[in-house]
């Protein structure tokens, strides 16, 4: 039964999961997930915890980055390469990239909006990044480095071909990658994520590790869910602004979208966060939100909680790839001598365990007696054949000197030729840093005057709302603050003594259109009075 190892591997963290398949049926042999200060130690650790010594693994991209281009679908596949070449280097052109020091994979799909074209999707990683990625797992066999956006649809299953979602997986950065009609169509990655939570947790604790647990064991308050323990909502307030600007980008990318999508996947790190799922759903409406399952759990044994399983799905769906699951053609990991070596098998032995050793033997009594004609023939024939091995092998040495000779002045001939190369590319990193100059300075231009233009048009935003929730507020309501913390988006903290007060307050500035998308965030409850969090943008 072939075997694979997934991991994910992030600053301070690294999940895995050995996953086994055998014709369709898909085993987790083991999983964890380890905190680590030391990054090879923990390899190290977890290649044994997992007997995974001689096992395939597969890992993940750390800074890949996507482009896409649009071809003609009649395009054979030799000048689709050629065209898929030029985009890229124009690309590279365009960003000042160079596109020697960039290794690429692509993936086709086809384009919904017109029949005649498809979609590439291009995933470049530098190659200095990739080489320390290998050389992470020097001595192991790697058998898959691939972008995580690309194998967490893995996990999915076979969808509906009507059914069209969004996988948001909410890891140290966020991916979230559209599939319409069954195929990967577009990814989209925000450097918001776990990580932006865990060390601002890490910060207050001190550990890493308890960051994760305290993330485990927060409960989102929503409306639809009023209890609450003071002590688990402690911590909203790290965790609430990413989980706030991750929903904002997915509820624009389903707006954007010109194709329906019909349901919004969770899952990642801050997925185990209680009622994260009810949270997206406040925001986005008809869009079904749950998290993330790996299909194929439940016809497994219920012997695992299926939220442990949930809590690895990133290293689940990179071993599922190494087992030959999911998009092909995006592996970043070319094939070495080695790699072929090791599936070529030496040294076969009999039925009863020894070697066999063949050829022709002689020993010193075979002299002895004279030797008839038929002997004789067959000793010149050995000796006709040993010197032939004797000059073969002068004349092979003779080559070899001679390659290697030609090749040391090929060496030379490459190290002058990079030399060149680097004083070419000092120039160019000089004529980019006044370029960045330049940039920064009309950057800064613009946002003094983006900033006035704010301060305009925002200047009575503020006296108008207090007239309004003066108007709507209850006696039995007290308002403790309010901040316009980013563009039009208000945060209003109110107090009272009962709910139903805090209840029709909020209800009133829904219904009075005082403000939009209005959600309650954190509370709390101190010497019988309550503290609600209530946010909502001016519309």
């Amino acid at each position: 039964m072939p075997s694979n190892l997934g991991l994910y591997i992030e600053d301070n963290l690294i999940k895995y999961a050995k996953v086994s398949k055998e014709k369709d049926k898909i085993k987790i042999d083991s999983f964890g997930i380890k905190f680590y200060s030391n990054i090879s130690q923990a390899i190290k650790q977890v290649i044994e915890e997992t007997y995974s010594y001689k096992t395939p693994i597969s890992i993940n991209l750390r800074e890949e980055t996507y482009q896409y281009f649009n071809m003609f679908s009649l395009l054979n596949k030799k000048d689709l390469e050629k065209a898929i070449k030029l985009e890229f280097e124009s690309y590279c052109t365009e960003k000042g990239y160079n596109p020697n020091s960039l290794e690429t994979r692509y993936a086709i799909v086809n384009d919904t909006q017109d029949t005649e074209k498809i979609k590439v999707i291009n995933v470049s990683e530098n190659k200095i990044e990739l080489n320390k990625i290998l050389q992470r797992l020097e001595g192991y066999r790697v058998g898959m480095v691939a972008p995580l956006s690309m194998s967490i649809p893995n996990i999915v299953g076979t969808l509906d071909g009507r059914e069209n979602v969004l996988v948001v997986n909410i890891e140290d950065k966020t991916t979230i990658t559209k599939i319409i009609n069954g195929n990967v169509c577009g990814i989209e990655t925000l450097d918001e994520g776990s990580r932006t939570v865990l060390e601002s947790i890490n910060l207050k604790e001190n550990s890493y590790s308890k960051a994760y647990e305290i993330c485990q064991n927060t409960t989102i308050y929503t409306t639809e869910v009023q209890d609450f323990v003071e002590e688990q909502s402690r911590y909203l307030e790290d965790i609430m602004p990413t989980l706030y600007n991750i929903v904002g980008k997915v509820q624009k990318l389903i707006n954007e979208s010109t194709d329906t999508i019909n349901k919004v996947y969770i899952t990642g790190t801050l997925a185990t966060v209680n009622n994260i799922d009810l949270y997206f759903q406040e925001y986005l409406g008809k869009v079904k939100c749950e998290i993330l399952k790996p299909y194929f759990v439940q016809n497994m044994v219920k012997e695992v909680n299926v939220k442990e399983y949930i809590e690895v799905n990133s290293a689940i769906s990179l071993a599922l790839m190494g087992l030959g699951e999911g998009i092909k053609g995006i592996n970043f990991k070319k094939n070495t001598l080695n790699d072929s070596l090791a599936k070529i098998s030496i040294g076969k032995k009999d039925g009863k365990g020894s070697n066999k050793k063949g050829g022709i033997s002689f020993s010193f009594n075979d002299f002895q007696d004279k030797l008839s004609r038929g002997e004789m023939s067959l000793v010149r024939s050995f000796a006709s054949l040993l010197i032939f091995v004797i000059i073969f092998s002068v004349f092979s040495v003779l080559l070899t000197g001679q390659i290697r000779d030609k090749q040391l002045e090929v060496d030379g001939i490459i190290g002058s030729i990079s030399s060149q190369i680097q004083m070419v590319n000092s120039d160019m990193s000089k004529l980019d840093s006044k370029t960045a100059q330049y940039s920064t300075l009309i950057s800064d231009l613009q946002a003094v005057n983006e900033k006035i233009s704010d301060m305009n048009a925002s200047k009575n935003l503020i006296p108008n709302l207090l007239n309004q929730i003066m108007n709507v507020v209850d006696e039995t309501v007290q308002i403790a603050s309010i901040e316009n913390t980013t563009d039009k988006h208000i945060v209003i903290v109110a107090k009272s003594y009962r709910y139903p007060g805090l209840g029709y307050f909020k209800t009133r500035l829904k219904t009075n259109n005082i403000l939009q998308n209005v959600v309650s965030g954190s509370s709390m409850k101190q010497d019988g009075v309550i503290s609600v969090t209530i946010e909502g943008d001016l519309p």
